[in-house]
């Protein structure tokens, strides 16, 4: 896999992730929302941050691709995207993100996504991404849905979240040769 490459995305970049980003990871990541659906592992401390932005930076096992998604023109961050789980005898991989609050509801998630997942279709020996969520995250649906996932199925108490219980899931794909989304009349 090449290094840490940006991603310009309209009105946002994905970047490689720095040392510097550690303190807007604790705030985004021990946000309520984002405590039960990102399940980052008990995020806690600055310390906590420091290592998770270190491991999302560390690219060398060929099996994810992480950006920061910052604001084009301020620099700030406003989320994660992340291209894992990444399998290139099967050629597919998996695809998670989470935004910050003051990021929510402004079509950022999608965008993120969308540009990600170009990203792995151009750079990758993948021709599949899955995008699952909870079924009662219904904002990660809309954000499959407007990123140009096919809904596909339902995955029974599946994965135990940052909550400690086991959710149903929603199963999402996204083909190379799929359609991409038109993002310019996000709401």
């Amino acid at each position: 896999m090449t290094g840490p490459v940006e991603v310009p995305a309209g009105p946002l970049l994905l970047r490689p992730w720095r040392a510097g980003d550690a303190p807007a990871v604790l705030v985004g990541l021990t946000d309520p929302v984002a405590r039960v659906w990102s399940d980052p592992g008990g995020l806690s401390t600055l310390d906590d941050a420091r290592a998770w932005v270190a491991r999302r930076a560390d690219r060398s096992s060929g099996r994810h691709a992480g950006w920061a998604v910052v604001d084009a023109a301020g620099g700030g961050l406003v989320g994660s995207v992340n291209v894992h789980a990444i399998d290139r005898e099967q050629g597919d991989a998996e695809i998670g993100y989470w935004t910050v609050p003051a990021a929510r509801g402004r079509g950022v998630a999608p965008i993120a996504v969308d540009a990600a997942v170009r990203w792995a279709f151009a750079s990758l020996p993948v021709d599949r991404i899955e995008l699952v969520h909870a079924v009662e995250n219904t904002a990660s649906g809309r954000v499959a849905e407007k990123a140009g996932f096919t809904f596909e199925g339902r995955l029974r108490r599946s994965y135990r979240y940052g909550d400690g219980v086991k959710h149903d899931e929603l199963l999402w794909a996204r083909l190379a040769d799929d359609d991409d989304p038109d993002l310019s009349t996000r709401s």
